[in-house]
């Protein structure tokens, strides 16, 4: 590789770091017109053009990075992703199970930047389903999207809010617990946690977790507002109790 073209390359990929896409595409193309041997630039230049919704040449770009090395994980999922935008579903699932079929034997199952991208992609068909009102289909994927990732907060809230209005309030629960344990400051599963034990008449916990939300985010709305209703809803459950009696009852 000659010095000029190793520059091309450098400057390239630091633009395309800063995500500034331009400036990286006008770099690697120069570096394309010298050779086609390197599949990470046709991976960049597939996320630039992706990121304009061209989706064509991003395709034919991705294309190209798999070919030159097909055991280039983030270029295949890319390449799914693009699939599926294109509404070619068979040629993205094939990609899936090739991932899936390398991560058998070890190599991409532990990776965790592949098992991210696969469960935001669960998660954006999960989307689409409930755009179309298929609220069991929507689940499904947001299952397989937790099995990937139980650790990410954000999709096991999603699961649970999925859950609760399909009416099944105690998994929907498991899963906002679930995402407290996995991040305790995650704010959003613990204002629908409390919004759920709430409206279930347990005013003492939802207090609790209306307060923990504000303890991690203070200007919440959401959380200030449910705090309120819920300690107003905990004062009338007190005035409505019975006296306690001055002595024990005589048998």
């Amino acid at each position: 590789m000659d010095d000029h073209l190793k520059q091309l390359l450098l400057l390239g990929r630091e633009h395309y770091q800063k995500r500034e896409y331009d400036k990286a595409e006008y770099l690697l193309r120069q570096v394309v017109a010298k050779t086609d041997r390197y599949a990470d630039v046709f991976d960049m230049l597939g996320v630039i053009a992706h990121s304009r919704g061209d989706f064509v040449a991003a395709e034919r770009c991705f294309e190209k990075a798999v070919g030159l090395n097909p055991n280039y994980t983030e270029a295949q999922l890319n390449l799914m992703v693009t699939y599926n935008d294109l509404g070619k579903y068979d040629a993205a699932r094939q990609i899936y199970a090739l991932i899936r079929n390398r991560g058998a034997g070890g190599a991409a199952q532990a990776d965790p930047f592949a098992k991210g991208k696969i469960a935001n992609m669960h998660a954006q068909t999960a989307q689409a389903y409930q755009d179309a009102g298929m609220g069991v289909e929507a689940i499904i994927e947001l299952e397989k999207a937790v099995a990937l990732c139980p650790h990410f907060s954000d999709l096991r809230t999603r699961l649970g809010v999925a859950l609760r209005d399909s009416g099944n309030v105690p998994r929907a629960r498991e899963q906002f617990e679930a995402a407290i344990e996995a991040n305790p400051r995650y704010v959003q599963a613990r204002v629908l946690l409390g919004v759920l034990l709430l409206s279930g008449g347990d005013n003492d916990k939802a207090v609790e977790q209306f307060q923990a939300a504000l303890d991690a985010e203070p200007d919440n709305k959401s959380a200030q507002m449910y705090l309120k209703i819920a300690k107003a809803a905990v004062e009338r459950g007190k005035s409505s109790a019975p006296p306690a009696p001055d002595s024990p009852a005589e048998s």
